[in-house]
């Protein structure tokens, strides 16, 4: 089987491209160079992923795309729009004119905006908040016209994933860890949060690739099987520091007021979505994934966070830039770096 994989210089296209899967030859698609450990394992193509054209010659010979290239919320809106919603449009047509039958696009648990009601299933009422979460429903509306039209789409949305290569945020959390600080959560992070590791991602991939049409041709919540609150997983990374630390209430009508102007102001990364995550239950129900896909994850969000923290102390800390651009990017922490004198 020919996979190509776009966003593959991503988090989840070098995990993808890495991991065993006897049988594969991998094509990785982006703008950016492949990681290192990856460029042995796949072949390369450079290209921007709204370019049809490069895309239909590097989809020639594809059995099955994953579309996983995206812009993150810390992106400008005009970038998200059109990475996400004419990046993908791209996709379609390239895959559509050169005549691949499988298209895997992975979206996200953010379409659904900020749901009232967990776990929360696939058939949930999507209402988009923010600028991120309209362009990946924006985006599951184009896949979601190919399907119709026959191409085979599974549509996978993934709740917040970690592992190797994982940064972003949580690069906040592991520095102020390992330089023995205590840590502020909003409303002591009491909320119930769903993770996901990245490899159980992947094996939601390779499963809707080597599935039937007629049990992969939908939509799958992917997340961890066992999570507990962010305030239990987060104190499982500051005891590992070992400096004895804690997670610490910051009480959330303040810190969110504060949150909010900081954000408006591009002085933080903490974006409004993110804040109302941190305060409010978050979990999916992935008992449709089990079912129709024999999705069985294998790590809790404890264990996954715990396993990037490690990979972060041996590898992660020497990233320097802070870009924020994707998940190997440690984000900008902004007048949030200055609040680490009161911890």
């Amino acid at each position: 089987m020919n996979i190509v994989v776009t966003g593959a210089a991503g988090m989840l296209g070098t995990a993808l491209l890495t991991r065993p899967w006897p049988g594969v030859e991998w094509t990785g698609v982006d703008i950016r160079p492949l990681a290192s450990r990856a460029r042995d394992r796949a072949e390369y193509v450079q290209a921007d992923i709204r370019d049809t054209a490069a895309l239909i010659k590097a989809f020639r010979s594809a059995d099955v795309i994953v579309h996983s290239a995206a812009a993150l919320p810390s992106h400008r809106a005009g970038d998200i729009r059109s990475v996400d919603v004419d990046g993908t449009a791209a996709v379609v047509a390239a895959a559509r004119r050169v005549g691949v039958q499988r298209l895997v696009h992975i979206s996200s648990t953010a379409v659904y905006g900020l749901p009232r009601h967990c776990p929360t299933p696939e058939d949930y009422p999507c209402e988009p908040v923010d600028t991120y979460s309209a362009a990946k429903l924006a985006a599951e509306k184009v896949v979601l016209r190919a399907r119709k039209q026959g191409l085979c789409v599974p549509i996978l949305r993934p709740k917040t994933f970690l592992g190797p290569e994982r940064l972003g945020l949580f690069a906040m959390l592991f520095e102020w860890a390992d330089e023995g600080r205590n840590f502020p959560l909003l409303g002591g992070g009491y909320a119930a949060a769903q993770m996901l590791d990245v490899d159980d991602l992947c094996d939601a991939i390779r499963q809707t690739c080597e599935g039937t049409d007629g049990a992969v041709n939908d939509t799958f919540n992917i997340g961890a099987a066992e999570f507990t609150s962010l305030r239990d997983d987060f104190q499982a990374v500051l005891d590992a520091a070992g400096h004895g630390r804690r997670v610490v209430t910051v009480p959330v009508g303040p810190a969110v007021v504060m949150l909010r102007a900081l954000a408006a102001l591009r002085l933080s990364p903490v974006y409004r979505r993110l804040v109302h995550k941190l305060t409010r239950d978050s979990y999916v129900s992935i008992d449709k994934a089990r079912e129709r896909l024999g999705f069985t994850p294998q790590l809790s969000n404890e264990q996954s966070l715990l396993r990037t923290y490690e990979w972060w102390r041996s590898t992660g800390r020497v990233r320097r830039g802070a870009s924020g651009r994707t998940h190997r990017d440690p984000w900008r922490q902004g007048a949030l770096h200055l609040a680490k004198a009161l911890f």
